[in-house]
C-alpha cells in the first residue's frame, strides 16, 4: 500500500526530507474501516493511534440522559485519538466511530514510543500535532460560548463545507450544541435572507 499521504501529512506539519518523512512512515499499518464501525471505545484502553486518509469519523459521549452528544467530526485527513489516554495509557473518555467507510493507518503505542525516542522529527511532530490539536479544542470552546448557533452553523459551513455532503445532519447538529429541529430551522432562515 502507497503511505504517500502519510507522508505528505508528516511534511505538512513539519519540514523534512522525503528519506525522513518516509522513515516515519514505515511501521504504520493499513486498516479499512465500513461505516458506523468503533474505532475507539469509551472505557477501552487505546492500542493503537490512527491517521485518516479517507472518510468522515465522529467522536461522542452519552450525557445525562444518555443522549449522544458528537464532540468532534474528524475529515481526513487527520490523526484520529483521545490523545491524552492514548499517552497516558488510560481508558478512552469518549467513542470513535467511523461515519463514512474509512481507510488510513495505524501504529501501535509501542512504535510510537519508540519513535519519539529515536527521531527528533518525530518528537516535533508529535508536539506540533498536539498544539494543532489543543488549538482546534480551544476554538471550538469558545466557540460554543462567544457564537450563537447560526453563526456556529455558518462557520463550519464555510470552514468545511464536505462535512455537509459526507455526515448526517443529526450529527451535525449534536457537534453545533443544538437540536435536529434548530438546525433545519437556520438553514431554511438562512435560504430565505
Amino acid at each position: 500500500m502507497n503511505k504517500e499521504k502519510l507522508r505528505k501529512y508528516f511534511q505538512s506539519v513539519i519540514s523534512m526530507p522525503d528519506d525522513k518523512a518516509f522513515a516515519l512512515t514505515e511501521d504504520f499499518e493499513h486498516f479499512l474501516l465500513p461505516r458506523n464501525t468503533f474505532l475507539i471505545e469509551e472505557n477501552k484502553n487505546i492500542e493503537k493511534t490512527y491517521f485518516l486518509e479517507i472518510g468522515y469519523i465522529r467522536s461522542f459521549t452519552l450525557d445525562n440522559d444518555g443522549l449522544e452528544v458528537t464532540t468532534n467530526i474528524y475529515s481526513a485527513p487527520c490523526f484520529v485519538n483521545d490523545f491524552s489516554s492514548f499517552f497516558k495509557k488510560l481508558p478512552a473518555k469518549q467513542n470513535f466511530q467511523t461515519i463514512t467507510n474509512c481507510e488510513g493507518w495505524a501504529m501501535s503505542l509501542t512504535n510510537v514510543e519508540k519513535y519519539f525516542h529515536n527521531s527528533p522529527e518525530f518528537r516535533e511532530f508529535g508536539r506540533l500535532l498536539v498544539l494543532n490539536h489543543y488549538d482546534l479544542l480551544n476554538k471550538r470552546m469558545l466557540d460554543m460560548i462567544k457564537n450563537s448557533a447560526e453563526n456556529r452553523y455558518l462557520n463550519l459551513l464555510s470552514e468545511h463545507p464536505d462535512i455537509f455532503q459526507n455526515v448526517p445532519l443529526k450529527i451535525i447538529a449534536s457537534y453545533l450544541g443544538i437540536t435536529a429541529t434548530s438546525l433545519s430551522r437556520i438553514r431554511k432562515e438562512i435560504i430565505c435572507s
